[in-house]
């Protein structure tokens, strides 16, 4: 409640004194600051989340990519887009040998699944550095995707994925961009090459936990691939 009152007092305080001249001047910084003043608040709130996601122990991603992955979600939710109260992140900017893969259930505030996750041949050695939309670059893609339908393919259960930026990787379903496991996905292939495998382009995960994860965020649940090369300009690229 609190956050809807400081739009009208600061309406007041601005708008106090003034004449009929600037009033269009007062008008226009009113808005702007209603405006940053509503950030404010929904900053506020997103942290408020954070603050009281039930981890499960496990370890919590950093708040900036869970703001930015959760701003997203509330507006795919909002266009209908995606359905499910599911949020799986990805943070890119991490090293492949950290579980850098959430699954996070929105409606109860829990950490479902914390997991290794690979990136594309061609996107980097133990960091990923490199993006593409491309078919056949062997790269991944970031930004937010929906989750689509499970199928068997060559790595067994997998699920497809929609990419959802133009340009960014709205390609990822003709690229066969998927989920599925891999056995170069795990903490034994680390000990032995100093880092996590690489797929050619999927976010691949664990072979141990490929089904669980899958089933869980399947059917238009929203997924968000970070990276801090790039910046959060969603609605500019959303697909329609």
């Amino acid at each position: 409640m609190i956050y809807k009152i400081y739009p009208a007092i600061l309406f007041l305080f601005l708008s106090f004194g003034t004449d009929s001249k600037n009033t269009a001047e007062t008008q226009n910084v009113t808005a702007k600051s209603i405006v940053r003043v509503e950030k404010l608040a929904a900053d506020a709130k997103i942290e408020s989340i954070y603050n009281s996601l039930n981890t499960n122990n496990f370890k919590l991603p950093e708040l900036k990519t869970f703001t930015e992955a959760l701003k997203g979600f509330y507006l795919l939710k909002e266009r209908g887009i995606i359905e499910k109260d599911i949020l799986t992140l990805i943070d890119f900017s991490l090293s492949s040998n950290s579980k850098r893969l959430w699954v996070i259930d929105l409606a109860t505030n829990t950490i479902l699944f914390q997991s290794l996750v690979a990136h594309g041949r061609n996107t980097g050695e133990e960091f990923a550095s490199e993006f593409s939309n491309r078919n056949s670059s062997y790269q991944s893609s970031l930004g937010f995707y929906a989750t689509g339908e499970i199928y068997q393919g060559k790595h067994g259960a997998s699920l497809r994925l929609d990419g959802l930026e133009r340009g960014v990787n709205d390609n990822a379903r003709e690229r066969a961009v998927v989920m599925h496991g891999a056995d170069y996905v795990s903490e034994s292939f680390i000990r032995s090459n100093k880092r996590l495998g690489r797929s050619l382009g999927c976010p691949a995960i664990p072979v141990q936990l490929t089904n669980e994860i899958i089933q869980t965020i399947k059917d238009k649940s929203c997924l968000y691939i970070y990276h801090p090369s790039r910046g959060f300009i969603l609605e500019k690229e959303l697909i329609s």
